[in-house]
């Protein structure tokens, strides 16, 4: 009985990723649009200085965020992360964690190359970029790293993972766009396929291996 309850719930988990990735492509479209542009640039411009002139304790700290959230600070905190997660939940749910990101990463990657967004010009960059806009890989590599995280912690974790979640997500994408260096619709794509990414992790590390024939 129980086989079956979990056989009838895995379509359920693969229609939600399948949303999540067709939300992160329908969205990639929408950037095109006139008035998503122009919803973008108003929001955008509520969230950064002009000329880029902010308080620079602030500036700095955005510039910190960013920071541990890319390049190779992003991949120490990862492996650093699997390897408290393979300590205390074993092997499955640490390559979990890796996998999440890294595949959530080459999909940002690809799609960025698909949309090829420009990047925001409303103030100066305040943090070097390289690529097209569009989805965020900040916000991306942040919602498959700590959404895999808080779905696979014990219970008795649970609260402080989804507070560590909500707080690094919101920051890391809140520091892209205060930065300069990304449109909102980038990080909310991104946040979607980070979570498709996440999920779709989870569900692999929870799920039993098949016995032997």
């Amino acid at each position: 009985m129980t086989t079956a309850r979990g056989s009838a719930r895995i379509p359920h988990r693969a229609v939600i990723i399948l949303m999540l990735a067709l939300a992160v492509l329908a969205l990639g479209l929408l950037t095109r649009a006139d008035h998503v542009t122009a919803l973008d640039a108003a929001i955008a411009r509520h969230l950064t200085w002009p000329d880029g002139a902010g308080p620079p304790p602030l500036i700095a700290f955005m510039q910190a965020i960013s920071w541990i959230g890319g390049g190779t600070p992003r991949w120490v905190l990862v492996g650093l992360i699997a390897a408290a997660v393979r300590y205390w939940g074993g092997r499955r749910p640490a390559l979990a964690i890796v996998a999440a990101v890294l595949f959530a990463n080459i999909a940002s990657s690809l799609l960025k190359a698909a949309f090829d967004r420009p990047r925001p010009d409303l103030i100066a960059h305040l943090d070097h970029v390289s690529s097209a806009s569009y989805p965020s890989g900040h916000a991306t590599s942040a919602a498959a790293l700590y959404l895999t995280l808080a779905l696979l912690v014990p219970p008795r974790w649970r609260r402080q993972a989804w507070t560590l979640a909500v707080l690094m997500i919101g920051l890391t994408g809140l520091s892209r766009i205060m930065l300069g260096v990304h449109w909102p619709s980038d990080i909310v794509g991104g946040t979607l396929l980070g979570a498709a990414f996440a999920l779709a992790a989870a569900w692999w590390a929870r799920s039993e291996p098949a016995g032997p024939a």
